[in-house]
């Protein structure tokens, strides 16, 4: 049997605040066999796919997004995989709070570890039942990490991420967006699907290419709105392109507030993406609560 050497989960290295390469991981703790790192059996991949496939096959929007998954690289390469990691710097231009970390999400089974750009020693994460932080103080991460742990997969996963259960596709009549024909979608979730199913989506994939070029959304997370409601629709803009392991990813994203028109308005965020990867030798535990981390309500 092979062996793995697998580093510490704690990511030992020094970043400024103006970091821009991905954390390495230096001290070598443990040995790790095959048996024990992350690995879904191909059987299971193509189990998901195919009901995938059959589910969007019914309906016209479902097709519009199941060929948006082949043209970003494929569902089955999608999960086939592993999990996936990358930088994602989200920059308010209001003032408001910016969030850059680096994280590994678990794209089977939604689970999540943050560590922070500039604070190598400061973690989050979700474990798909639980919500965690690991840090000094609460200055370590000045916004709501249970919220956050899974909110850049929601953006960064798209459309891979419209195949799970609660998802509702709907067909909106097609638009033109920077002279060239969009296919429209929307989704929604069930009750009970995540923490905001209140939330939408509203994508517009090319009709030429099917790629996934807007993402206008709202948020309704009920701590942000405990008395119900939402934030304004937002539009987001899918920038660049980059291909890693076969899966094409945007590079950036700009976003807008959405005008009565339907329009971009105010430049409002920009988010940069970097330093992506799939992780094909994870351990079973990396996602798991750490030792002496807070767990969260």
């Amino acid at each position: 049997m092979r062996v793995y050497f697998k580093f510490s989960i704690l990511f030992l290295f020094i970043l400024s605040c103006k970091e821009t390469t991905k954390p390495t991981q230096e001290s070598l703790v443990n040995e790790v066999t095959e048996t024990d790192i992350i690995s879904i059996p191909k059987s299971w991949v193509d189990g998901r796919v195919n009901k995938a496939k059959e589910k969007l096959g019914t309906s016209e929007a479902g097709e519009i997004v199941w060929n948006a998954m082949e043209a970003h690289g494929g569902l089955d390469r999608w999960y086939a995989n592993g999990p996936l990691s990358f930088r994602f710097n989200y920059q308010p231009l209001d003032g408001k709070t910016a969030r850059d970390s680096y994280q590994t999400l678990d794209t089977w089974s939604n689970r999540a570890v943050h560590t922070s750009a500039t604070d190598s020693t400061a973690h989050f994460g979700w474990t798909g039942e639980q919500a965690w932080v690991k840090a000094k103080d609460s200055t370590s991460f000045e916004y709501d990490t249970k919220f956050w742990a899974l909110t850049p997969l929601y953006f960064y996963g798209q459309p891979f991420v419209l195949n799970g259960e609660g998802v509702n596709l709907e067909l909106l009549p097609e638009v033109t967006y920077k002279e060239q024909k969009q296919d429209v979608v929307k989704v929604t979730f069930d009750a009970g699907t995540g923490d905001a199913p209140d939330d939408y989506y509203i994508l517009y994939f090319s009709k030429e290419s099917h790629k996934l070029v807007v993402i206008r959304y709202i948020v309704s997370y009920p701590e942000y709105f405990k008395d119900g409601g939402h934030a304004p629709e937002k539009f987001m803009e899918v920038m660049g392109e980059n291909t890693v392991n076969g899966i094409l990813f945007p590079t950036s994203y700009k976003t807008y507030w959405l005008t009565k028109d339907k329009k971009p308005g105010e430049y409002i965020t920009q988010i940069d993406v970097s330093n992506v990867s799939f992780e094909n030798d994870l351990p079973k535990d990396f996602f798991d609560v750490p030792k002496d981390a807070k767990t969260l309500n």
